[in-house]
């Protein structure tokens, strides 16, 4: 499967250069490339060609594609259209046409994972380097399948013990009005069936999210001290939402210039600030993704043996960290993310016993 790459950072025109030249490097190693950003004219005035809402090559092994999310809007609702066709016997949606919905606040970053979803998983692409905002809406986005999981798991359950689902599935006074409606018989047996294909289709994304030779970030900043600072937060963010961290890229003319200590254990690789006809000089002083995303502190480890959750959650202090234990799950908050651990059966249900923070890590014991 590919490896899906994409940087944050405060810095828009560097982060962008940052992810044309990694576009450029893998594509000169013989991987195939997607090149993916947003409708802000910054990539395609860069790359110097205007790009379009399908993949178009503009060198060997190495195609360029625009993210609309009018288009993407679009081409999704006859998904959800034919989705709703599956339960319903005469569908709600059908008169409804994507070319008149309007992009709401959030729906953008959905329709764009999804689009990244579907070139990831078309097995067409080595690599694909996803040059987006590079903020906490970057992060939220790759934190979607997560999120939106604990959503499905937590309504739905509730939504069978209640009152009114037990009679849906159960009661047979009910079961001949659900006939009328839907495409299949809602009992206690099949209940489950919609929430399962859509808990499936979220666990491929945590699944490919907790694997750093599929998915993986790096930081990009320059030695100003409020973009490090900016970067570090965004460090923090990524491991709040399972996302890997795989290094630091300094973007600077002064060579000797070091952020070690800000990053530790993170390498930190130093890169000139270049104009945009000389990406060789960039190519050349990028470091090896793959290879630093796998050696890279984990954002989250279990061992079932000790009874400790281990959190990596550099660029917060203690104060900044808040854990609760409302049911089975344990929810961490820190800085504006929250997050809600999906315990192992070995775990799940236990009280915590203790937690403490140690060394950029939060270990929880049960």
């Amino acid at each position: 499967m590919a490896l899906i790459l994409t940087f944050l950072g405060k810095s828009g025109t560097p982060r962008t250069k940052v992810a044309i030249a990694a576009a450029k490097l893998l594509a000169s190693q013989g991987k195939c490339v997607l090149l993916a950003g947003s409708a802000e004219p910054a990539l395609q005035i860069l790359l110097g060609v205007p790009i379009g809402s399908d993949p178009q090559e503009i060198a060997a092994n190495l195609q360029v594609v625009q993210f609309k999310t009018s288009v993407l809007l679009e081409r999704s609702w006859e998904d959800v259209k034919k989705l709703e066709a599956q339960y319903l016997k005469t569908p709600i949606l059908k008169d409804v046409y994507g070319q008149e919905l309007s992009v709401l606040p959030g729906m953008d970053s959905a329709l764009v994972l999804n689009a990244i979803r579907e070139y990831y998983e078309s097995g067409k692409y080595d690599a694909i380097i996803y040059d987006g905002s590079g903020d906490t809406t970057t992060l939220r986005m790759f934190g979607m399948p997560e999120s939106l999981s604990w959503y499905v798991r937590r309504f739905r359950q509730l939504f069978v013990n209640s009152d009114f689902g037990k009679a849906i599935s159960e009661s047979p006074l009910i079961q001949p009005l659900i006939s009328t409606f839907f495409n299949i018989n809602w009992t206690a047996d099949n209940f489950g069936q919609p929430t399962n294909q859509v808990n499936n289709f979220l666990d491929k994304g945590k699944a490919a999210l907790a694997d750093p030779k599929h998915v993986a970030a790096f930081l990009v900043t320059t030695p100003d001290p409020i973009e490090v600072a900016s970067a570090r937060y965004l460090w923090g963010g990524a491991q709040q939402v399972g996302l890997t961290v795989g290094g630091i890229i300094l973007v600077s003319s002064d060579s000797n210039i070091h952020l070690s200590e800000e990053f530790t254990p993170l390498p930190v690789s130093v890169v000139p600030d270049i104009k945009a006809e000389d990406w060789q000089t960039l190519m050349d002083a990028l470091p090896n993704f793959t290879a630093q995303a796998v050696q890279a502190p984990k954002p989250i480890e279990i061992d079932i043996h000790e009874r400790k959750v281990s959190l990596f959650l550099p660029g917060f202090d203690k104060k900044q960290v808040k854990l609760t234990q409302y049911g089975p799950e344990v929810t961490i908050e820190a800085g504006d993310q929250r997050r809600n651990i999906f315990l192992p059966p070995a775990l799940s249900g236990r009280p915590v016993t203790g937690a403490k923070f140690q060394n950029n890590y939060l270990i929880i014991s049960f």
